[in-house]
């Protein structure tokens, strides 16, 4: 089978890992960075050439689309579609997750568990948005953030207001979400590949840091999720769509909550959590579906 990987570069840890299960399942593989692909257009012959040469038709494809470049990524998997190649994540899929507000509009409609969230046009009146997620205090959260940039917390009323006002200014779009205070600055990451979740671990945020994004000096280690985390992060991907995804949850009192779906998640946080080799499972899942 014919496998290429989008990807900025070779040696990212995930990269390399999916590079090499594919090779040990006897697979040819090609690691292609979407951003020097070119778009072929023509009546029923759709191609994409790298480098200016044109390329073979994969039987599969796995992107690995960053934030930065979701735009020209997604046009690159939209071409591969329409060449009829297998997607692990789809275009559609990739747009929808990159949206935090649809994802979240699309959460709710499918009765996923999540935190109360308020989204406003730039709005003054702010202690009725806060009334709304049961707050002070709250989180809030630029639309465009990743990797718990632009996540701030808003422990009293003046505090959410001056930040509320800041991104008003910048003419920044936030969401206002409830603070799960029970999670005790721990979440979840469930790592889903197909109809099963193949991993998961609880990410620890480091003292006095209410974000647990090991980027930002928290811990990790292996868990086992109760039925009902294991159900709710399958739904929250089938909701969007995705074939491997993360689900980020978080433990309440009124059950799990999913704080965010990542269309393209690393694998070296949770291989590294869980000792288990999750790049083997997303090849095995192509195997499966082509």
């Amino acid at each position: 089978m014919k496998i290429n990987i989008l990807s900025r570069g070779k040696t990212l840890y995930s990269t390399r890992r999916m590079v090499e299960e594919a090779e040990v399942a006897g697979h040819l593989v090609k690691v292609i960075d979407p951003l020097k692909c070119d778009i072929k257009l023509e009546r029923q012959k759709p191609s994409v050439y790298y480098k200016g040469e044109k390329l073979d038709k994969p039987d599969a494809i796995i992107p690995r689309i960053g934030a930065s470049i979701t735009f020209y990524g997604t046009a690159i998997v939209r071409q591969f579609e329409a060449m009829n190649s297998f997607t692990t994540v789809s275009s559609q899929a990739l747009v929808r997750s990159r949206d935090k507000l649809q994802s979240l509009q699309r959460l709710s409609s499918a009765g996923v568990g999540m935190p109360k969230t308020v989204f406003t046009n730039f709005g003054q009146h702010t202690d009725a948005i806060l009334k709304m997620v049961d707050g002070p205090p709250v989180v809030i959260k630029v639309l465009e953030g990743t990797q718990g940039i632009g996540v701030n917390l808003a422990e009293d009323f003046d505090s959410a207001q001056t930040i509320l006002e800041a991104y008003n200014t910048m003419q920044s779009r936030v969401i206002v979400q409830e603070f799960i205070k029970e999670a005790g600055g721990a979440d979840l990451r469930a790592f889903v590949v197909g109809n099963r979740v193949v991993g998961a671990m609880k990410r620890q945020a480091m003292e006095g840091e209410f974000r647990s994004n090991l980027h930002r000096g928290g811990t990790a280690k292996q868990i086992k999720l109760s039925r009902e985390e294991e159900l709710t992060a399958i739904g929250a991907a089938k909701s969007l769509g995705l074939g491997v995804c993360g689900v980020d949850l978080l433990q309440s009192a009124r059950g799990p909550l999913v704080l965010e779906v990542n269309s393209s998640p690393g694998l070296e946080g949770i291989e590294g959590a869980t000792n288990f080799n999750i790049a083997r499972e997303i090849i095995k899942f192509i195997e499966q579906s082509v």
